[in-house]
This record gives structure tokens, sequence and C-alpha cells, in this order.
């Protein structure tokens, strides 16, 4: 049942610093000792049934003396065994941390109780709404009426008006009060007996209803009697170890059951069917209706004085070992860490979230949330601390005095002006249960934004901006701190009261420069995450705005990425900043933005030009370009043209070469862009070769414009005495490339001004072009002596014409190369390579009669070889085909021989497959399939192929 760590690792737990570790002692929390929804707390955790069977050496005695050895946080004592309670110069560093949540104020001073008698000793106190009864030790019983008066600081004082008060008959002390108000009565022990009296006259019921031997009782404020006309009432009895339940009504009692348990009970509290018990030795949950006990924890009644209190629903607070108040559940588990208070505390009570305890001393105040004391109140001679539906009344023999609580914002307000961020979010979260929904959420969401300003204040980033985000901050709250980052046509202000003590940063950071820089940083970090966020709904200009600002102060690489995307910058307060910070590039972003394309070009063109300084891009001029490319403003395009022409020829025609081709960007009219390229010679040729090449207009005025162009070029270059001879040839190949794949262009207009120019290549193919191959190929044999382009020029004008058309090209060549006359040596081994290398373009039976007879079969043996193979294969393919259509005819006659081997019986009674009409004659026509038809209808379906029939084939 115990999983305990030892006294020793319990030790080990405790840090340099003093503070007790989280110790996981009952293995069901995690690494860090923290229990299923359970606020965090420094100290053990308790398991169920944790006071089960003890070992020799209890381990509740072992934890304790651990435990008060160690400074737990809060204890706010030196040592619990030294008794004395709070010593002057033994304070605790909790006490350096105390919060105000009560104040003390007197309810019945001593004179208004002792009126004209000596000797006045108050033994109990109840408060039942305004009605306040004190008991006293001459068995009398006095009424006051409480009446409340609220002060401005959120405070209370009560003054208290005597009504009567009335001697028992009895000459012992009024031990215990309870009311009960729904009955009117007042329970009243005294002398073992209880009596009941009524509440207003104090006099007893006339029944003279009591019950005798009683030494303490506790009323069960979770009744499980359905009758709203009785109380149900919990008595120790004058017996040796018995418990008794009785039923009390306006005029009689009834006992319901009587418990026997394992040693005499000293102090008991119900809730329902539970009893909670102070016996002897030990603490006890007791189940009278079962009858099943469990043990909680030992203690003894020797030493110290026990404390039973019910706290809540099944939950009770008990006085433990080692000077802790103890919560237990009727499930014999704690779900709350246990308080630190002294060994000779007298009596507790409960005011959420505090936990309040009386010594001899002092009056010392626990949160129940944290554990830590939070505030001590000196109070020498009291003996009793009661709570009454919220209200704490402590009482000396003389007085009774009220405890009151400040209100909780008040309370957390005053953390926070104390920078204890933690402690106040703490207490604000516990008052989530006193406080409605609405009111709660509205003062925890004020509390987290105070909260986060503090952390930012103290440059904590991380935390603040949790705290900003959890408390939905405006972040026009945190931008204001910045000057001049909100427009000057936001309409924001403050919030009221304040959220923060701060005018502006230069006020927060004293003029350190460093600390600006770190939070103009956090800024920047933080609107970038809101943004986009349901935090920037309705005010997205101010914090895109306030982030253009910050970008363009701290010349953040961030600034174009914001004004490139969706943005909600003001045009008018961005671009004066903007402007005072030379972030001229990023104000025709800006512009752009807005619409705004002529500013925002014009503005990058006196940039380029040097009239304004920004270094933002080095390659700004290209950006103009490829902006004014994707422009759809044509008048903007046109009105910078020339600009970005006469900058650069190649670049500047990219405006119009490299626009999109869909319908709504390629608006621009080619003729007019001709036109206006016609001073840019360069911009044209690259002009018309995007319209020829790459958009493959079937224009012939833009074809033959660009051969010029090129032709031109090619006559300039060779007429210039330094042009060189690469630059030339690649003029040259662009001309031949265009001459040869066109077929558009003029050409007669291209060889009259080819014509005497020295240009054999290109007349060539303009030749080709017109059919006239002997003169092209003429040209290229006698004229360039270029065999292989002879050879070429035969393989570019058959491409896609018929084998024939190409083997006329061939022997055309092949009988330039042997022309009756002198015979040169490179046109004879022209000869043999053309005829070797294109044995199959040539008819061998019309080749061999030309060739002249001294050449060797060895010179043409690859032509021969080639002829012979051509040969040889047509004719087996020839063969081949022949076989196949023997073979089939074949077919066709074992079919006609079946078919005719076989008889057909026609009478008048068959019909025509086709038509379904009788044969009128023994003439007909039989299908594969055994059908027969009509000779007409036979005819019929062969010259109709839709039509239907019986058969595939006759």
């Amino acid at each position: 049942m115990w999983d305990i760590l030892k006294l020793a690792s319990l030790r080990e737990s405790q840090e340099p610093g003093g503070e007790l570790c989280a110790v996981n002692i009952c293995g069901r929390c995690g690494p860090h000792g923290r229990q299923t929804g359970m606020e965090p707390w420094l100290g053990p955790c308790y398991p169920a049934g944790w006071l089960g069977t003890q070992p020799a050496v209890s381990p509740w005695r072992a934890w304790r003396d651990a435990a008060v050895s160690l400074p737990l946080a809060g204890a706010g004592r030196a040592s619990p065994k030294s008794g004395s309670g709070w010593r002057e110069g033994r304070r605790s560093p909790a006490d350096m941390m105390s919060t105000k949540a009560f104040t003390l104020v007197s309810a019945v001073e001593w004179e208004l109780l002792a009126g004209d008698k000596e000797r006045v000793h108050i033994e109990c106190v109840e408060c039942c709404g305004k009605n306040l009864y004190v008991g006293t030790g001459d068995c009398v019983v006095y009424h006051f009426l409480l009446e409340e008066r609220a002060l401005p600081t959120g405070t209370a004082t009560f003054s208290a008006t005597k009504q009567l008060h009335r001697h028992l008959g009895f000459r012992k002390p009024v031990n215990e009060l309870r009311a009960a108000s729904a009955l009117n009565r007042l329970l009243v022990l005294c002398d073992n007996s209880i009596t009941l009296v009524n509440m207003m006259s104090l006099e007893p019921v006339p029944s003279g209803a009591r019950i005798k031997g009683a030494a303490a009782l506790a009323l069960n404020e979770n009744p499980v009697n359905g009758d709203p006309f009785c109380v149900e009432v919990c008595i120790i009895s004058v017996k040796r170890r018995t418990i008794q339940l009785f039923l009390v009504y306006e005029d009689r009692v009834q006992i319901v059951r009587e418990v026997s348990t394992p040693e005499q009970p000293l102090a008991v509290a119900v809730d329902g069917h539970f009893l909670c018990l102070a016996l002897t030795t030990q603490y006890i949950i007791l189940n009278y209706n079962t009858g099943f006990s469990q043990d909680l924890f030992p203690y003894c009644s020797e030493e110290k004085r026990p404390i039973v209190k019910r706290i809540g629903r099944q939950e009770f607070l008990l006085a433990g070992p080692g000077g802790l108040g103890m919560f237990a559940t009727v499930a014999g588990i704690s779900q709350r860490a246990p308080v630190h208070w002294s060994e000779n505390v007298i009596g507790a009570a409960i005011c959420f979230p505090y936990v309040i305890a009386l010594d001899d001393e002092f009056i010392t105040v626990h949160s129940m949330l944290d554990q830590q004391q939070k505030q001590t109140l000196p109070f020498k001679e009291g003996h009793i601390l009661q709570d009454f539906e919220g209200r704490v009344i402590v009482a000396t023999s003389k007085g009774v005095y009220i405890l009151v609580p400040l209100p909780l914002e008040k309370q957390i307000q005053d953390l926070l002006a104390s920078h204890r961020v933690e402690e106040a979010l703490v207490l604000a979260k516990g008052a989530r249960r006193n406080i409605p929904k609405e009111k709660f959420q509205v003062m925890y969401r004020r509390i987290l934004q105070q909260a986060g300003f503090i952390q930012f204040a103290q440059l904590q980033f991380l935390e603040a901006k949790e705290l900003f985000r959890s408390g939905q901050l405006d972040v026009r709250e945190l931008i204001s701190l910045y000057p001049f980052l909100l427009p000057t046509s936001s309409s924001f202000t403050r919030s009221h009261p304040p959220l923060h003590e701060y005018a502006d940063l230069n006020q927060l950071t004293q003029g350190d420069q460093e600390k600006m820089a770190k939070c103009k940083r956090f800024l920047m970090s933080y609107l970038n995450e809101v943004r986009s966020t349901e935090v920037a709904n309705g005010y997205k200009e101010d914090i895109d705005t306030a982030l253009l600002k910050l970008y363009a102060e701290a010349d953040h690489d961030s600034l174009l990425d914001l004004l490139v995307t969706e943005n909600s910058c003001l045009l008018t307060d961005s671009a004066a900043w903007l402007e005072k910070h030379n972030k001229y590039f990023a104000l025709g972003l800006l512009y752009h933005y807005n619409n705004q394309d002529a500013a925002a070009v014009q503005l990058w063109v006196n940039i380029v030009n040097g009239d304004i300084h920004d270094s933002t891009r080095s390659d700004l001029y290209e950006y103009v370009v490829d902006f004014l490319t994707y422009s759809l403003d044509q008048e903007l395009v046109w009105k910078y043209a020339d600009w970005v022409l006469q900058k650069s020829e190649e670049v500047g025609v990219q405006v119009f070469t490299k626009r999109p081709l869909d319908k709504q960007q390629n608006s621009f009219n080619p003729d007019s862009v001709i036109t206006c390229l016609k001073k840019y010679s360069k911009a044209l040729v690259k002009y018309l070769e995007h319209l020829v090449i790459d958009r493959r207009l079937q224009k012939e005025e833009y074809h033959t414009q660009l051969a010029l162009l090129y032709l031109d070029e090619v006559l300039r270059q060779r007429s210039g005495a330094d042009s060189g001879a690469a630059e030339a040839t690649e003029a040259q190949l662009k001309l031949r490339h265009l001459l040869q794949e066109s077929d558009l262009y003029r050409v007669h207009l291209l060889i009259d001004r080819i014509r005497g120019a020295g240009l054999p290549m290109e007349s060539a193919i303009l030749h080709g072009k017109l059919e006239e191959h002997e003169e092209a190929l003429r040209i290229l044999v006698h004229e360039l002596r270029d065999f292989p382009a002879a050879e070429d020029y035969c393989l570019w004008r058959s491409e896609g014409r018929d084998p024939p058309y190409r083997q006329r090209l061939f022997h055309t060549l092949l009988a330039m190369y042997l022309q009756p006359g002198p015979a040169a040596p490179e046109l004879t081994v022209a000869a043999t390579d053309l005829l070797n290398h294109h044995a199959a373009d040539f008819d061998a039976a019309r080749v061999l009669p030309l060739l002249p007879g001294s050449w060797s079969v060895q010179l043409l043996h690859p032509f021969l070889t080639g002829a012979v193979r051509s040969s040889v294969h047509a004719r087996r393919t020839t063969q081949v085909a022949l076989g196949l259509a023997k073979s089939e005819n074949l077919i066709y006659k074992y079919d006609k021989m079946k078919l005719k081997g076989s008889s057909v019986q026609l009478s008048d009674k068959k019909v025509c497959q086709m038509c379904q009409n009788p044969f009128c004659e023994p003439v007909f026509v039989r299908y594969p399939n055994g059908g027969l038809v009509h000779t007409h209808c036979a005819t019929s379906r062969h010259t109709n192929p839709s039509s239907p029939g019986p058969g595939a084939r006759t």
C-alpha cells in the first residue's frame, strides 16, 4: 500500500537553494510529482489508502521528521518542534512575500458582554446570517445582531447590537452552539446535554426535548435524510468508544444509529454517511452505513489537540503530524498538498482559497492553491477559530473578532503591484469558483494582460507573449508603448484603469538602447505571429503599419516580404516612414500594392538613374524590366519602353518578348512593337526571333524582315575591318538556319540581295527553295567544293518526300561528279564516297553503266555490297509475299471444295435470311454458316457493308 521514498532519498531531493523539491511518494504521479487535474506543488502526493496498515516504523513519522527539518515554501516557522510559533529574528523568506488577505476587526467588545459583571469568559460562538451567539463559562448564551458596513478600501467593519441573553440553568460552561436556521432552533451543548432553544427568544422548546450524554456534536451539512424539517446531528457519546446519530426536529429528537469505534473518539466531523474521527492515537474515516473504516494517519492526542473539520463535500481538514494541515477525502486520499502550520495549532477555518490557523500567538493564513503562507496576524490569547458560511470568526476569552477578507481582485492587484506574477495568477485561477463565469473571464483576462506587461518590463519576453495571448490583449496596448508606431489616424486609447505604469518605451527602459532594441525585436516577432490570427481582427492596419515601421527602422529583411504579400499597411503613414529611412525600393512596392504602379516605376527609375540612393537591390534595372513585362498597364509599358531599351537593348526588349502568352497579357500589336523597335536594331532582331521562332507566327513579312536583318548583319560584318570571324560565323549560321527552316520569306528578293555578295552557301539554299537543284548543287560542288554540304543538301531537300524524289537528287549529284571532261581527283573521291555511303538511295542498274570502266570492284565494294544485299532482300521479300498469297489462295480453294462437297436442299418453304422472302427460282447464295440468301440480296449486302448478313464471307 505504501510506495514511500526513504528518508535519505527525501533529503537528497532538497536542492542547494533550500527549497523542497517534488517527491513522488505514491507512484501514481509522473516524474514531476504531479497528479492529474491537480495544481503543481512542492512536496509529496498521497496514495489511496495512504493510512492503511502501519509499518513498524511509521512512514508518516519518518516523513514528518524529514519535512520539519526542511524549509518548506511558505512554512513561516523556524521549527515546528519549537512550539513557540513566530519569534523575532526567525522569519522565513515567505514572510518577505506576505499578502494582505484579511483584516481583523472587532465584532463584540468585552464591555458589551460583561456589562455589570466582573468576569465573563467566552467559551464558544455561533453565527447564522446576522445573528451572532456567544456562549460563556457561566452558562449564559448571548444573542447579538451584526451590522456590516462596507468601507471604500474594500473591507468592512461590524457593529454588534445586543438583543438578549439567557442563563440556561446549569453551573457548567456552554461548550458548543450550533444553529439550525431551518428549524429556528439553536442547539446548546452544556453539561453533556444538548438543549434545543428558540433562536430568537433563547427559550427552551416547550417539549423539553434534549440529547443527553453528549461530549461533542457535529451537524451533517450533507444530510442523507430527505426530510427538510429536521437536521442530522452526530455526537460523541459519554459512553466509551461510541458515536450516536440523531434526527433533530423542532420539538423532538430521534436517535438513528449508534456506532462503535476502535478507540475513544475525541473529535468528529460528518459528511453524508462518512464520519471523520480523531481517536486517541489516529485519524480514521468511517462509513457508518456500511461499517467500513479507513485508517488515515497516526497522531498523539497527549501531545496536541486534534482538529477535524469538514471543508467541502466528502473532504476534511486534519491537524497532522509535524505541524501539517492535512487534507483527506472520504476515500482516504489527499487531493491537495498539506499546509505547514505550527505544532500547537488550536483551531482551523476555511475561507477559500485560504486555510486559516490559530495558535496561542498568531493567526496564519495559508493558500490552498500553492500551500504558501500568505499572511501572519499577531493574536494572543485566542482560543476559538471558526468559519460560518464564509465568515471567519476568532475569539479570545473576552472578545469576538471577525477576519474580513479583502476582495480577491484587490489581493491580486496587490500581488501584481509587487511583481509577484505567479502568485497572482494562482490566486486568480482559484477565484474561479467564487465568481460568476462571465465576470471571472473579464477579470482573469485583465489580470493576464497586467501580468504580461510586468514580464515584458522585466524583459521576460516568452512569458509575456504567452500571457498576452492567453489574456487576448488588444495588441495596440503594446504598440502604444513604442513612440510613433501607431498610425496618426488610429483612434486607439489605452485601457482605463491602465494595464501598466509606463508612459512609453523610453520610460520603461530608462533610455537603455540595448534594452530598447530587445523590446523592438520582441514586438517585431510578436506582431508577425499575431497579424494573421484572430488577435488582429479589427485593427490589422495598426499592426501591419507598426510592423512596417519596425522593419524599416531596423533595416530588416522581412520588410520586403511584408510588402509583397497581403498586408494592411496605411499608405500615408508608411510612405512617410519609408522616405524617412531611405527605403525607396520598399516604397515602390508599397505604391504597387496600393495600385499606384506609375508612382512605383518612376521611383525605381529614379534610383536606377542615380537621382535618389537606395542600395536594396543591385539588379533594380532588371527588376523594372520584369515588372513592366508582367504589367497590364499598356500605357505604363509604352511610357518606359524607350528608357529600358536605351539602358540595354538585349534586356529591355524582354518587356515584349517575355510577356505571358494568354490573351489578357498578350495584347500588344506586333506591328506597333516593330515600329517602336526600328531605332534599336538588336532589340528588333530579338523581337522578330521571338515572333518567328518562339511564337511561330506564319506571316511572310516577319520572316522576310528577319532574314534581311540577318543578311544585313552578315554583310556588315564582312565589310568591317575589325569584324571577328566567330561573330560572322554565328550570324551566318542564323541566316542559313532561317533560310532552310522557313518557307514564308520572299526567296527572289533575297536572291537579288545576295547576288554578288559572295555568299554561295546562302545562294545554294535559296535555289533549292526554288527547286533549282542543279544550280544549287553546281554552287556547292564546283564553287565551294563542299561535297559533304552537297550530300546534306540532297538529304535536306528530300526530307519528307517519296523515295523516287530522293533518288533523283542523288542521281543528279552523281551525274555532276561524273560529268565528262577533265576528271578531278576530288570529284572521283566524292563520287565513290557518295555511292558507298548512300547505296540504298541509288538504282544500281542505272548507276553501273555510268561508272568508268577503270574503277575497280574493290573501290566500289561497299556500294556493290549494299546494292546486292538490297536486291537480294527485295527478291526474298517478294518471294515471301508471293508464298503468303499462294497459301491464302490455297486456303480459299480448300474452303470452296468443302462447300462444293456438301449438298444443299432448297424448297419453297425456305426463306432468304436477309429479306425473309421465299425463293422463286433455284438460284441462291450460301454463306459459310449455312445461311441461304437471294443473289440480289447478297449483292445488295456487298454494296452496303453496314447491312446485316448471316455470314462473313461467301
